[in-house]
């Protein structure tokens, strides 16, 4: 009832399509209502005798019997299209409200997520609130006031046919309380393994390079088939219940027939119940146990929808860890003052990453990060735009705790450049333009000047409008980073990370992207990773991160004359 509830006020702001859905589907139960009526009064006028008043009583209610069906053809369009228009829209509505829930949450919700489970709920789970909201609902409250409507014309009809009628409904109502039961599991792992198989796809096909390097095909086309099957054996356990529930429901219904034939025979020689109420209580029977027997499908439907609605549901309700402060406030005129205060950090309780980090970066300063994989070097950068909470202490901007300044106007004062940079599939303008969509062509070719990557781009067959492809597919690792760095400077901030900005990429690229640094040094606050020393050498404090803390710390010169792991460092890659 709690996520009946939840999902009932996620579809009130549709209330006037479905007031009109409601009374389309009233209409349309009077118009299904009346029709057995005059079926059984033109079966009492042959009854008593034809006569020619008879013929136009006939030709009457053969009228009215045509206006009925013209009016259940208008009054079921209405009913069925205002419900899917109703729907759909809201739909539309969760899966972009899933969208932007997703992106807002903490990048910790994520490390156990696979992407495509995600896009799974975002996708299909969300498709059942439409079979929920246009079919079942409506069918439902349909059935219902049918149901009603006929069992009240059915005791003015005979009142002890009536009630014999109704004996197998409590049987009916009891199967159905233990179907639902034991079919909602199934569906939801069904739903479950429908998202890994989802996951397994999205995974292979962004991975299509490696499968084929190193020819593993068949193993991954095995993996496939067995996440594929695991979705089919639970869909099928499902429906395996289902198949022993829908025939049950129709025998007991049967029974009810049988019950009414032989009692309203019983009747009719006893106690002389006429031909038109036999008729009447026979074409009403139809409508009494439609609604019940219909009663299999919108329960299976229901669980269906159900366990979808939980999964959408449990994204829609998970607390993002960082939020604003109540009385936070915008993050105005930065000049780039970055301060650590004793910041510690884990992302697991009693396993450390940083320990008890300080260290204040001016205006305009470039502070590198050096050290092993995995010391915490990029967790340090990610603390400053607030992705993580640190455990301990206190992370500033021009003086002022990051936790106490929206979200918004921190990370717009923050450029990252990534190890692992990522470009849309869209075009070279488009992705620098990414950082600042209002940026004129004029801004961005001089923010590819200064990254380095401006003559590059002209010698393309498209220029500026050369589609890079998925992920910059189509651009080498090092026009892909100055891309990247382009897209940093036009955005103006005034702090930029650079995480690895020149790894994995050859000498003279490593130059180029150099040279795109230099360019901005000075004028903005650069907190830079690097395991290749000779990027960073000319930065103005270097910090050598060691088991999460900070090792050692001073310029490139003061650190050799130190001799310690820094001086080890540069000696080995010296060597290379």
């Amino acid at each position: 009832m709690k996520l009946l509830w939840k999902l009932s006020r996620e579809a009130i702001r549709y209330k006037k399509l479905y007031i009109f859905a409601i009374l389309s589907t009233l209409s349309l139960t009077v118009v299904n209502l009346a029709a057995p009526k005059v079926l059984s009064s033109m079966t009492g006028v042959v009854e008593r005798g034809m006569t020619e008043a008879s013929l136009s009583v006939i030709l009457t209610l053969t009228l009215i019997l045509i206006g009925l069906y013209l009016l259940r053809i208008v009054f079921r369009f209405l009913s069925n299209y205002l419900a899917h228009k109703a729907a759909w829209f809201l739909v539309g509505d969760l899966r972009t409200r899933m969208y932007d829930k997703l992106q807002r949450l903490h990048l910790g919700f994520f490390h156990d997520k696979q992407t495509g489970d995600l896009m799974s709920r975002v996708v299909n789970d969300t498709r059942d609130f439409e079979l929920l909201y246009a079919h079942i609902i409506p069918e439902i409250f349909t059935n219902g006031v049918t149901f009603l409507g006929v069992l009240a014309i059915l005791l003015t009809v005979d009142w002890k046919l009536a009630l014999i009628t109704c004996c197998p409904i409590p049987l009916i109502l009891v199967s159905g309380v233990i179907f639902s039961k034991k079919v909602r599991p199934f569906f939801r792992i069904s739903q479950k393994k429908m998202g890994e198989l989802n996951a397994k796809l999205q995974d292979n096909l962004s991975g299509i390079h490696e499968i084929q390097s190193f020819g593993q095909e068949s193993y991954e086309t095995e993996q496939v088939n067995e996440k594929n099957f695991d979705h089919i054996k639970a869909m099928l356990h499902a429906l395996k219940i289902s198949a022993i529930f829908h025939p049950s429901v129709e025998f007991l219904s049967s029974i009810g027939t049988i019950l009414v034939v032989g009692f309203g025979g019983f009747l009719a020689y006893h106690s002389g119940l006429s031909v038109e109420s036999i008729v009447a209580f026979m074409l009403y029977l139809g409508l009494f146990y439609a609604p019940i027997t219909g009663l299999a499908n919108l329960l299976e439907s229901t669980q269906q929808s159900m366990a979808g609605a939980e999964r959408v549901m449990l994204i829609l309700d998970t607390p993002s860890d960082i939020q604003d402060a109540p009385d936070a406030v915008p993050l105005t005129d930065v000049q780039g003052q970055v301060t650590f205060e004793n910041v510690s950090f884990s992302y697991t309780e009693g396993e450390p990453v940083l320990q008890d980090i300080s260290f204040t970066c001016q205006p305009g300063q470039m502070i590198a990060l050096v050290g092993p994989t995995g010391v915490g070097k990029t967790t340090l950068t990610q603390l400053i735009s607030r992705f993580y909470e640190p455990n301990e202490g206190r992370i500033l901007v021009d003086g002022k705790d990051i936790r106490n300044v929206t979200l918004e106007s921190l990370r717009r004062n923050i450029s990252p450049v990534l190890q692992d940079t990522f470009l849309f599939n869209g075009s070279i303008y488009e992705n620098i333009g990414y950082a600042r969509p209002d940026a004129t062509p004029a801004e961005i070719e001089e923010a590819a000047k200064a990254a380095r990557i401006h003559e590059d781009i002209l010698q393309m067959p498209d220029g500026y409008q050369t589609q890079v492809g998925e992920r910059g597919l189509r651009l080498s690792g090092g026009q892909k980073q100055r891309v990247a760095i382009a897209r940093a400077i036009l955005r103006h901030s005034p702090i930029i990370i650079l995480d690895e900005a020149t790894a994995s990429v050859d000498v003279e690229t490593e130059r180029q992207i150099q040279a795109a640094i230099g360019s901005i040094a000075g004028k903005r606050t650069i907190l830079a990773i690097a395991h290749r020393l000779s990027t960073i050498r000319n930065a103005d404090m270097i910090l050598v991160i060691e088991e999460g803390k900070i090792a050692e710390s001073g310029n490139h010169e003061q650190l050799l004359a130190l001799d310690g792991i820094y001086a080890r460092m540069h000696r080995i890659q010296s060597k290379e």
